[in-house]
This record gives structure tokens, sequence and C-alpha cells, in this order.
């Protein structure tokens, strides 16, 4: 038996092949093969020689059975499996979920790799980048006016959200980033006791890894899903935010020429967050969660405020004797609580010593409880964020006047880019509830001040007109002196907290509130009275601190969508507040909702539709519109490529003004190493810059064509809708055969997060929520959301040609070469395709006891996933997956043999625990099998929740 995991071969080598010639993915090859056998020589030496051999035998009985589909290979290992013992299973789960680990680590480090290797070679401008961008811009003769403009006026905006899938211990983080470092360094030349000394470091941190847990194995809690976030904030976002708005600069002047002065000072790039805010379905978050969530965050940037501001008094050790400061700079000095001699002639070390003072009281004021160096003397705190990027920029026009230019790059300028983007608070708290909270509220409100009595009996045109009567009033409908139900009081007390915030830590602190299922014109209107009664809305002023932002998200709830906002801006009170929020509002768009209601494809167009008509909307109202795109990891809520997603945006949708969410392990996946990170915010500013601002055509040509494009899309899009539902909510038994044929069940018990899988307790597909219905599709690797009715929707449409079938199939492969739009929906689904695999979902339908139900609803799923594979050969002309893609497509080759031990041993957990949950017993070991199996399939197919 070949050894896979010794010292002499690997974990991976099996399933690399040899290339001849030059081979840019030699050293991620490399990579992958040391880890794999550091991970080999750690679980012999924990484990043993017997528990390694049970390992690797799995390893190669999984292989064949994947590249023989060999029914004799599946027997193997469905009886090698079953006399695993609990002990065995959890090894053998935690040996494949730990390379999937390895194996991301060594491709992020390929990324960077190549990225290097393109700007040594002076291609930094390379696509993606903003330098790109910039170029094409250039060359589509737009002014640098224009692009300043631009960056003046943008908003762009990831927004970080909790995900039940996948939360890593900040242990598990912190060893796999030394793990990244030191693999880093093997690209540099080192002696060789250098190298030896850096495999011995990497063989100590793969045995931490193997000797630490991989996850929580309580229950999580929001403050939990808090720390998670923040962790991210340390690696990646608090330098390399500030730091790529200095690389945006040199680009624009590289483009451009230099400026005569600096013209670009709003921050453009700010971060979100739903984490502690978010309390649709999740009835743990409440005021108090907020509360907690702006102290952490706000404790987190000042942590990081103080250690600069240090690090900067010991590096600014400028003299007056040796040069001079401005009088600015001087009586900074002066008012420092240092008054020691030996600083006397150092105004800049005695200003910051000045600075880390009030930052200390800042910290404690906000409730910092930890100020790790204590401050030389007293000083008072700062009233907000702005005072503090004044001072630093009183030393910034201090060292430019006396030649010291030179040292405002990199620390001091980071700092003062930080302190604009993240000021005290880090990220701005998005606030959600469904509005069918608010209508209960405002019904217990209205009845106890004798206003209305059955308010939620109300039609829609009483609703509206009772709540704007009621906008005009002074007084207000709440009291006190009044006993309200603890729903209600748990409301108010959230938007209280919301003013307290804002007080506390700044407006930027809390600035949006989100209506999840927003029908109708009456849910903006019922939120708007809500912070009316809590001082957050002053109507005589027309002043809103919270922009109320509808969230859009099943089909007929986006099929209305333009119409309501055409609705509510024509109210003269919101037309008022929207003016005050300087002619801009937000619209939500909910990408998984829709996707759950009515499959990929139609969610995709209906989407599209939406945006097309919110334009045209705002537009007429003269108002700019926001979209904040709700994206979730898979394809099928919203995921894929974000910059490709940015471009294939609809004409005047973007413009400068975008948000979107990151959740779970796309988080990970994107920040977890600072490098990465840098980029894909990067590719967020570039695709922003490339959609507001490359001219698009307008001849009559294009416009004729883009009409016909969109004519064969609703047509493909309402057969698509008719096959998808027909299988999901028409075909009986089909919430039995899910049920039972992915882990659902087992995610929904294994609390995974903070918020329960499902919104009511019942087993209807309706109720459940989207990111645990389209994770369980993705744990099985069938990832039915990113594709089911695509094939039959487009063959009916093609063979509904009659003569004329060739032609449609011609329309459709120009389509594919000419609409952004289809490209990227083609791109994501040949994506998804290339992860789904039939041989390891047949494993998973066998949990079906129902054998009629399990043949019949498997064979429907088969017939169109083949169905699926031909129509998009037909279009694209390519046979295999991801032609296009020959990075993602090796990525996938790299990996796969390594995730299908993970999901056959899976399989075989779920078959132990529902055998054990009939006899009412239970077992944790198998439980924490299946939890670590999940974030092993997870990580190594690294978009799936």
């Amino acid at each position: 038996m070949a050894n896979q995991f010794s010292a002499t071969d690997d974990f991976q080598a099996e399933n690399i092949p040899e290339q001849t010639g030059a081979d840019k993915d030699a050293p991620l090859k490399e990579d992958i093969r040391l880890l794999g056998r550091l991970l080999g020589d750690v679980l012999r030496d924990q484990e043993g020689e017997e528990v390694f051999a049970v390992v690797e035998t799995i390893r190669q009985t999984a292989v064949r059975f994947r590249r023989e589909d060999d029914t004799a290979a599946a027997n193997e290992l469905d009886g090698m499996l079953k006399i695993l013992t609990r002990e065995q299973t959890i090894t053998v789960v935690r040996a494949f979920s730990y390379f999937s680990h390895l194996a991301n680590i060594a491709e992020d480090q390929h990324h960077i790799r190549r990225r290097r290797a393109h700007q040594l070679a002076g291609s930094d401008a390379q696509k993606g980048s903003v330098s790109y961008a910039l170029a094409k811009l250039k060359d589509a003769g737009v002014e640098r006016d224009t692009v300043e403009t631009f960056f003046q006026d943008a908003l762009i905006a990831p927004v970080l959200t909790a995900h039940p899938t996948e939360v890593q211990r900040k242990s598990i983080l912190d060893a796999e980033h030394d793990i990244a470092r030191l693999l880093a360094q093997r690209d540099q030349p080192l002696t060789p006791k250098e190298d030896a000394a850096n495999l011995h470091l990497l063989r100590a941190r793969v045995a931490t890894l193997w000797q630490t847990r991989m996850l929580r194995y309580t229950k999580l809690t929001v403050a939990d899903e808090i720390e998670n976030a923040l962790s991210y904030y340390r690696i990646t976002f608090l330098r390399e935010l500030p730091g790529l708005y200095d690389d945006i600069e040199g680009d624009i002047a590289s483009h451009y020429g230099e400026a005569d002065t600096r013209t670009i000072d709003a921050p453009y790039v700010q971060m979100g967050s739903w984490i502690g805010g978010d309390r649709d379905g999740n009835p743990n978050v409440n005021g108090g969660t907020m509360q907690h969530a702006l102290t952490r965050q706000a404790t987190t940037i000042l942590d990081f405020y103080l250690e600069e501001a240090h690090t900067l008094g010991a590096e600014l050790s400028l003299s007056t004797l040796m040069i001079g400061c401005s009088p600015a700079l001087q009586a900074l000095a002066d008012q420092s609580p240092d008054t020691s001699d030996h600083r006397a002639d150092e105004p800049y070390r005695r200003a910051l010593i000045g600075v880390y003072a009030r930052l200390a009281s800042t910290a404690r004021a906000l409730g910092a409880t930890n100020i790790l160096r204590k401050e030389v003397g007293h000083a008072e705190p700062y009233a907000n964020a702005a005072e503090f990027s004044a001072d630093l920029q009183v030393m910034v026009e201090s060292l430019e006047a006396h030649h010291g230019a030179v040292l405002v790059r990199p620390r001091l300028s980071t700092l003062k880019r930080a302190a604009d983007i993240f000021g005290f608070h880090l990220a701005s708290l998005d606030m959600r509830q469904s509005s069918d909270v608010h209508e209960r509220v405002l019904s217990e409100l209205f009845a106890k001040a004798g206003a209305e009595a059955d308010y939620s009996a109300l039609d829609e045109d009483a609703k509206v007109a009772l709540l704007l009567a009621e906008l005009s009033q002074a007084r207000l409908l709440s009291s006190p002196y009044i006993a309200y139900s603890d729903e209600t009081q748990s409301e108010l007390g959230v938007l209280r907290a919301a003013r307290e915030i804002r007080s506390r830590y700044g407006a930027r602190a809390i600035r949006n509130y989100i209506i999840s299922h927003t029908e109708t014109v009456s849910d903006l209107l019922e939120v708007l009275l809500l912070q009316k009664e809590m001082g957050l809305l002053r109507v005589t002023e027309q002043e809103l601190d919270l922009m109320v932002i509808p969230l859009f998200e099943t089909i007929p709830d986006l099929q209305r969508a333009a119409g309501i906002m055409e609705a509510v801006m024509a109210i003269p009170l919101v037309k008022a507040l929207i003016a005050k929020q300087g002619q801009i509002q937000e619209v939500m768009l909910g990408y998984s909702d829709s996707n759950k209601d009515g499959g990929f494809l139609t969610s995709t167009w209906e989407l599209y539709k939406a945006e097309t008509h919110l334009v045209t909307v705002f537009a007429n109202a003269g108002v700019k519109l926001r979209l904040f795109h709700g994206r979730g990891g898979t394809v099928g809520r919203g995921g894929g490529p974000s910059y490709e997603a940015i471009l294939a945006q609809p004409h005047g949708t973007v413009n400068g003004q975008i948000r979107l969410t990151e959740q779970g392990e796309i988080i990970a996946s994107k920040f977890s190493n600072k490098d990465i990170g840098r980029r894909n915010l990067e590719l967020l500013v570039a695709a922003t810059l490339e959609a507001s601002l490359l001219p698009q055509p307008a001849d009559a040509a294009h416009v004729a064509q883009l009409q016909q494009f969109e004519t064969v899309m609703a047509e493909i899009s309402d057969r698509a809708y008719k096959a998808y539902r027909n299988l999901v909510y028409e075909t009986p038994g089909f919430t039995d055969y899910f049920f039972s044929a992915t882990p659902i069940a087992e995610i929904a018990e294994l609390n995974l997060g903070s918020r329960p899988a499902s919104r009511k307790s019942t087993k209807r597909i309706e109720d459940l929520r989207a990111i645990p219905w389209g994770f369980s599709w993705g744990q099985c690797r069938l990832l039915l959301p990113g594709w089911y009715g695509f094939g039959s929707a487009i063959g009916a449409w093609v063979a509904d040609g009659g003569a004329e079938q060739e032609q449609r199939l011609v329309q459709l492969q120009v389509m594919a070469r000419e609409w952004p739009f289809f490209a990227t929906l083609l791109s994501n689904m040949d994506m998804v395709l290339a992860k789904t695999d039939l041989a390891i979902a047949s494993r998973y339908a066998e949990l079906v006891a129902d054998k009629e139900l399990r043949d019949r609803i498997f064979r429907r799923i088969t017939e169109e996933h083949a169905n699926t594979l031909t129509i998009l050969q037909r279009i694209t002309g390519a046979e295999e997956r991801l032609i296009n893609n020959p990075l993602l497509a090796r990525s996938i080759q790299n990996r796969i043999a390594y995730i299908d031990p993970l999901n056959h041993l899976q399989v075989e957990l779920i078959k132990r625990h529902r055998a054990l949950t009939t006899e009412a017993k239970t077992d944790e070991r198998v439980h924490r099998g299946i939890h670590l199996s999940i974030n092993g399939v997870a990580a190594g197919l690294r978009n799936t929740g």
C-alpha cells in the first residue's frame, strides 16, 4: 500500500498530475505535498501506525470510488466505515478536515505568489486591480476630475454577517496564520539551518492544530460571533484597508499625474456589520447585544490606535534642535501631560504622548476595561474621532512643511486613514427586523393609546392613512406608565439603545434600519413611526437618524419593489427626509430567499429586472439609488466572484454606491490572510469604479440587442421557475426526501450558530431559512439550488423554436459572448456543476428509507443534471467544467478526492446518529464527528454556505 502520509511521499501526490515544461503551479503542488507530508507525520506520531493506515486505506478507496465509479469500491468503503470505532471515526474526519484547511493555506499563498510575479514582471495593472480599471477609464476618455469626484462621493461597504456554518476559533485562526507566514518564508532563499528551523516550526504548528479543538462544542452566542468577526479586523482590515487607500492614490497619480494637493479625503470604503444588530428570527439579539457589539468594536479599534500612537512616539524622535515644526504642532505638544525635560526638544513625541493619553481616556469612556500600557498622565477624552483625526493631521502638515514628508508614510498616514475610515465605532452596525414584528408592536401601541383598536385588521390604504396622520402628530403613542408585552418592550428598547449608541460612538455607528419581508408601503412607514417614538425621527425638523431600508426577498417581493419605492418616495414627508439624507436612498435585495422561492435562474433574472425598474423609478424621482446586495456564499444565494458580479449589474445600478454582505466561510476565505484580503478589497473598488464610470454603448443597435436578450431571458425564466417549483414545492414526498437525503436535521440541531435554522417550528421548506437550505445541498454535493431548472428550461425553449431551433441556440451563444449578465450566470453555474458530484450525492440518497421515493426523486435530479450539462456544453462549446478558469479547475482537482472521504464519513455518522435518535439515545462523539465533517466539507469547497 502506498504511504501517502509518509516522509517520502505526501497526502496529495496521487491527485496532482505531473506537467512538463514551465509549470506555474509547481510551487503550489510542492506546498501541498509539504503540508500533507507534515500532517501525515503528525498523524502517525500522535495516533499511531494503525490509525494512519486506516486513514490511508479510506483515502485510496475513496479515490477509486471517484475515478472508477466502482461499485465494489463503494461496497468496500461502506463496510470499512461501518466497522470504524467512534474514536477512529473522529480521527479520520479530523485528518481530512485539517487537510482541507491546509490546502486552503497553500492555495492562498500561491495566489499571493502569482500576483507578486505579475508585479515583478511589470504587469501590476492586472485585471481586477484599480490600476487596470483606471487604465480602461482613461482610454475611454474619463477625466481625472470625474474619477476624483467618484471617490469623494462613493460608498463601497462590505458587510460582515454571522453564519451558522462556520465560526472558527481564534486559536485555529492564529495557528493557520502562522502556517501561512512560515510557508511564505519558504519562497525566499534559505540557508540549510534556516530551512531546518522553518520545517521544525511548520511541523510544530501542524501539531498544534492537531491538538487544538477545531470547533466550539457549546452553543454559540452572539458574543462569540462578534469576537470571531473582530479577529478579521486585526488580521486584515485595520492595516490593509488604509493601505489600499494609499495604493489607489498612487494609481491615480500614475495614470493621471501628480495632483497639486491631496483631493480625496472621503472614506469611500467603509466596513459594515450585522452581528449583534440583526434581530430577524434571532431572539438572542436585542439592545444589549447591540451595546456589546459597539463596546467590543470600539475596544478593538482603540487598541489599534493606542498601539500605533505608542509606536509612532518611538519613531518620531525629531528634535527642534535639528528641524523646526509648525506652531500648531508645538501647541499640541504643549498640551501634552508629558513634562519630562528629556523630551523638551521632541515635540512630536510629546504630542503623541498627549494623543495616547486622550485615546486611553476615550477608550475607558467607551467601555474598554484593559488599557495594556498606562498613559503618562491624564488627558480629556476625544469628543469624537474627527478630533483625533485633526490632531494627526496637524502632525502630517508639520512634517510636510519641515522636510519630513518621507516620515508620513507608512505609519502616520495609515493611522490617519484608519481614523477617518473606522472612527471610534470600527464598523457601522445595521439593525434588521421583520415587518410582521413592527406591525404587532404598533398594533399594541395604537390599541393601548386608544388610537386604533385593531391596526393589523386594517387594509393597506387605511394603514398608510393612519400612519401618516400619526407621523404628523407631536405627541407620542407610547408611555412609560403603560405596561407592554415583552416583544414591544424589547423592540422599543432596541431603538432606545440605537439612540444611545449614536450619541456615544458617533452617527456612523448605527445609521441603517433594514426591514425584512417588505411587501407594502406601510412596512416602511411603520419603522418611521417607531423611530419617532424613540426620538430618532424629528418630524418638525425633518431629521431622520436611521435610514429606513426595505429588503425585498421573495420573487413576488422583487416584482413589487419598484412600485413600492415609487409610492413611498412620492409621500411628502419621505421626500423631505430623503432630501435631508443627501437625496440618496438604499434598497436591499435578498438573493437567498428569492432563490429558495423560485430557483437559481429565475431568482437571478428577477433581481436583474427589479434593479432595472428601480433605476427608472429613482431617476424619475431625482433620487440616487444605493443597492445593498444580500449575497451568500453559494451561487444559489448570490455567491460567486464579486468582481464579475458587480460588472454584470444592469447599467445605472452601481453609480459609486454599493453594499454587499460577506458571510461565514467566505469571510475566512477572503480575509483570513492579509494579502488575499487586500486583493479582495481592491477587487470591490475596481469593479465599482468600472461599473460606475466606464461609458456604456447607447446606440440603437445595442439597445435593441439588449431588449432581445431580455425577452429571451424572460421566456427562459418562466420555464425554469415552473421546473424548480414543480420539484421543490409540488412533488409529493420531496420535503421528506430533502430532510432525509441531506444533513439539514443535523445542521439544525448541532447549535452551529446563535440563530435557529428555521423561522418556525415546522418541517416545511417554506419556513426553513435559506442558509441551511443551500448549505445542506452543498454538504451532500448536489448543490441543487445553483443549477436546477436550467437544463429543462432552455431545452424546452430551444425545442419550442421548431424550425428555428438552431437559430435559438445561436442566440444563446451570442448572449453568452456579449451580455455580461448571462455570461456571469453561466460562469457561476459552471463552477457549481464542477463541484457537484452525483456519485457522492447517491450515498446521501441512500439515507432515504423509502426506496420508491428515493429512486423517483433522485432520478429526476440526475436527469435534470445531465440535461443541464448538455445544454451548457451546447451554449459554451466547453466539454469540461471550468475550461475558462483553469486555476479554479486545478484547485478543485487538487482537493476533491480528499473531500470525498469526509462526505462518506458524514453519511456513516448520520446513519449512526439517526439510529440512536430513533432509540431515544444520543452520542456526543457522533455529534462532534458530524460537526467536524461539516466544517471540513465547507472548507474544502470554500463557498458552500
